[in-house]
């Protein structure tokens, strides 16, 4: 049996964070902020310096549709930055922190797999430097200050119903979803429904990747919404007066994480917004470090190219003014079938007919990359072990067909030395684009909300257009006279297809979006709109992986993977 991730992990004998700091990247040991031996934060002061340096070039990793089978976009981004290591380049990765909740319930852990890992493995998937817990406990002095204003007197004359700030915490819990706080008599508050979210689903975490600074941080904490008064108007976090204490909390956790692979390749794994309900990418002081030290810098974006992609682009890189230089589409052969039809988990003989199928869907990817945003491409086959070569030849022709090179890559087994070619393709697309590549989004800032979301689903989803409840659309225009209008969107829908049915498959267009909810993450700067069966705070599977996982008799950690 061939060792598991936790093992290979375990096995590995990277050199001390603080070196791999000095060789790769050119940092001192007075820029770095060390947690042990194998992890460090950047300082403040030497993250915000990095601006004026010449900014390296940023490529987006990015996927097909999710599928049981899995992409392996993590993976590949690892493997890849190995690769262009090896290759001479001074390269380095800005990726999210694992969630708690999904390494203890369905998901597991998301630090790569195989030979492409970050490390320390068990470090990132668990406390790591405490971000999250810093998120969570800024948010939650949040909430106890609502409900505290409230039970002091209410000056700011909230309406308690209308509270739509909730508590989290970093696990899955379908029971907290919905609760009621402040029973038990006047001494314990006023009585109102709530709820919690999981962290990565909040509005706090939200703000925090998508700050520029220190006081960008503050000034974002202070717009949050958190209910509205009798007459409508809202209030805000300025008004109950917390920011300075939020951000007190949050100071530590803005600064950028910095680990290496297994090959000691620098990663910045930093922040953790969740992909459907915020825009699903690292942070931003992450990335911008991450530009100023290397000059390429490999970064993921959650899901597919439709609900990632777009965030990615629309969102993080509109605020903070970057924009990628490339794309690497990454797909699997088995997830591709199965977006075909073919379901089985043992292939014992390949099913062409069902790859042929599954091909549309990678091919709308492909389009939204390329036509979409204007971005150069190419497309990662992450090949697994019961691939067959026909299989990849016929992913070859449909390549040449649609002018995008498709390069199989086995960095799983063999970790940078398995993703060369890959490597050697992508920088075959950069030399053409040494200037910057003009950004193009799907919509203006100037449209309307509505208007927007429409243009996110004609021509990302392509879908015929949207539809909601009279009540969600005169909600969107309330924001829109109150000076919300400038804001971006945020759809919040099913990963697994262009639509909001998750049995969908393939490349479906001509259906219609309906968004049944509205959220105002003013902070974040974005509208949620919520279509379809999404929630916030996840629920534990029948057999969650916290069942498998333990201590040895040596102390050691098991079942992580």
């Amino acid at each position: 049996m061939p060792p598991s991730d936790l093992e290979i992990a375990r096995a590995a004998r990277p050199p001390r964070i603080a070196e791999t700091a000095r060789r790769c990247l050119g940092v001192d040991d007075d820029a770095l902020i060390p947690y042990g031996h194998d992890k460090a934060k950047l300082a403040l002061p030497f993250v915000e310096s990095l601006a004026s340096r010449p900014q390296g070039r940023l490529v987006l990793v990015t996927a097909i549709t999710p599928t049981p089978p899995g992409e392996g976009k993590t993976t590949t981004t690892i493997g890849l930055a190995d690769a262009l290591r090896r290759l001479g380049r001074k390269v380095s990765i800005a990726l999210r922190e694992p969630s708690m909740g999904p390494v203890f319930g369905r998901k597991g852990g998301a630090t790569g797999g195989g030979q492409a890992q970050v490390l320390p493995m068990e470090d990132i998937n668990l406390h790591f430097t405490g971000d999250f817990h810093a998120v969570a406990a800024a948010n939650n002095l949040l909430a106890a200050a609502i409900d505290n204003h409230v039970h002091q007197g209410n000056p700011l004359q909230i309406d308690p119903r209308t509270v739509a700030f909730k508590r989290v915490l970093d696990v899955n819990d379908r029971a907290l979803r919905h609760v009621v706080t402040g029973l038990g008599g006047p001494a314990h508050g006023v009585p109102r429904e709530a709820g919690f979210d999981i962290v990565v689903a909040s509005e706090v975490m939200a703000v925090l990747c998508l700050a520029r600074s220190l006081q960008d941080l503050r000034a974002r904490l202070a717009r949050i919404v958190v209910a509205q008064r009798g007459d409508g108007s809202p209030v805000t976090v300025a008004e109950l007066g917390v920011q300075g204490a939020m951000t007190v909390l949050l100071k530590d956790a803005l600064a950028p994480n910095l680990v290496q692979t297994l090959e000691g390749t620098p990663a910045f794994v930093h922040g953790g917004p969740f992909a459907n309900i915020a825009h699903g990418c690292n942070s931003v002081m992450a990335t911008r470090a991450a530009l100023g030290l290397a000059d390429l810098v490999l970064t993921e974006a959650g899901f597919g190219a439709d609900l990632g992609a777009e965030k990615f682009l629309d969102i993080k890189c509109r605020s903070a003014q970057l924009w990628p230089a490339a794309a690497v589409v990454v797909a699997t052969v088995r997830a591709l079938a199965w977006q075909g039809g073919d379901e089985r988990t043992h292939r014992p003989a390949p099913d062409l007919a069902a790859l042929r199928r599954g091909l549309s869907n990678l091919q709308r990817h492909v389009r939204i990359v390329r036509e979409v945003y204007g971005l150069p491409c190419v497309v990662a086959i992450n090949v697994f072990a019961d691939d067959r070569e026909a299989e990849h030849e016929l992913l070859r022709d449909w390549g040449r067909s649609e002018g995008v090179e498709v390069v199989a890559t086995r960095h799983w087994a063999e970790g940078g030395a398995g993703a060369l070619g890959l490597a050697e393709a992508l920088l075959r697309l950069l030399p053409a684009r040494a200037a910057p590549v003009a950004p193009r989004f799907v919509y203006e800032t100037t449209d309307p909300l509505w208007t927007k979301l429409e243009k996110v689903a004609v021509r990302v989803y392509r879908a015929a257009g949207i539809d909601a409840p009279p009540a969600v659309r005169a909600q969107l225009e309330a924001w829109q006279r109150c000076g919300h209008g400038d804001l971006a969107v945020c759809v919040a829908k099913t990963p697994y297809s262009f639509g909001t049915d998750p049995a969908q498959r393939g490349a479906i267009e001509g259906h219609v979006i309906d968004f049944h909810e509205v959220r105002l993450a003013a902070g974040a700067g974005f509208v949620v709109a919520l279509a379809g069966n999404v929630t916030t705070m996840p629920g534990l599977p029948r057999a969650p992986a916290a069942e498998r996982i333990d201590i040895d008799e040596q102390g050691r950690i098991i079942g992580l993977d």
